[in-house]
C-alpha cells in the first residue's frame, strides 16, 4: 500500500492496482459519481471498454474503487489517456496525479506523445497543467491541431 502526502498534515492511504478488476458494479457507480451518464447507459460497451483497453489503473480506497485511467497505446510512440476520472469525494488528495503518473510510467522514455481530450473546465486545465500538459494550440515553437468527430 502507498501512502501520498495531501497536505501538511494528512496522508490519503491507497493503493493503486493494474488491471481490470473491479466489479460492474463498482465501474458504474464510479462513472456516476462523476456524472459520465454516457457511459453507464451501456453497461456492457464499458466493460468492453475497459477490457479492451491497452492497460487500466485502478485506485483503491479499502475496498472502495476511488479512481481509475483507462490508457490506449502503441507502445512505442504514442499514449492516449482516454479516461481519468476520481471519485468527487476523494477529489484533491493526489489520486489523479498519482494514477496519470503511473500511466506514462508504464512506458519510461520511449513515448513520444501523450494525449488526452478533457472538458473546458478551468480545474481541468489547471489540473493537466500541473503535470506538464499543453493545450495543443500553445505549443510552442509551432502549434499544433487537434481534430476530433463524436458520434451520438
Amino acid at each position: 500500500m502507498m501512502t501520498e502526502n495531501v497536505g501538511p498534515s494528512e496522508t490519503l492511504p491507497h493503493t493503486i492496482n493494474t488491471g481490470f478488476t473491479a466489479s460492474r458494479e463498482q465501474v458504474l457507480d464510479l462513472y456516476d459519481s462523476v456524472g459520465w451518464s454516457r457511459y453507464t447507459r451501456d453497461p456492457d460497451g464499458l466493460e468492453r471498454a475497459l477490457a479492451n483497453s491497452g492497460f487500466v489503473l485502478e485506485a483503491w480506497d479499502g475496498n472502495d474503487l476511488v479512481g481509475l485511467v483507462r490508457c490506449l497505446s502503441d507502445g512505442d510512440t504514442i499514449l492516449y489517456l482516454q479516461d481519468i476520472l476520481v471519485r468527487p469525494s476523494h477529489h484533491r488528495r493526489g489520486i489523479g496525479k498519482k494514477l496519470v503518473q503511473e500511466a506514462i510510467e508504464q512506458y519510461p522514455n520511449r513515448i513520444r506523445q501523450i494525449v488526452l481530450i478533457t472538458d473546458d473546465e478551468p480545474y481541468q486545465r489547471s489540473f493537466y497543467e500541473s503535470l506538464g500538459f499543453t493545450e495543443i494550440s500553445e505549443l510552442e515553437p509551432n502549434p499544433g491541431r487537434c481534430f476530433v468527430r463524436f458520434r451520438d
